[in-house]
């Protein structure tokens, strides 16, 4: 499911376009977006997330 507000993937933090075009992004391009993944948590509702 993803977030209305800030467009992530509730389970992953991906944005639709980023899963729609991960089998076409090179090596260095999903390990930067990877790196990014932790703090894009804090753009959801904790409580969205169950963790209210």
């Amino acid at each position: 499911m993803v977030d209305g507000e800030s467009g992530l993937c509730l389970g992953c933090y991906r944005t639709l376009a980023e899963i729609a075009g991960w089998a076409r992004l090179d090596v260095e391009t999903r390990a930067a977006l990877i790196a990014e993944l932790p703090e894009r948590q804090s753009r959801i509702a904790p409580e969205k997330l169950g963790l209210v």
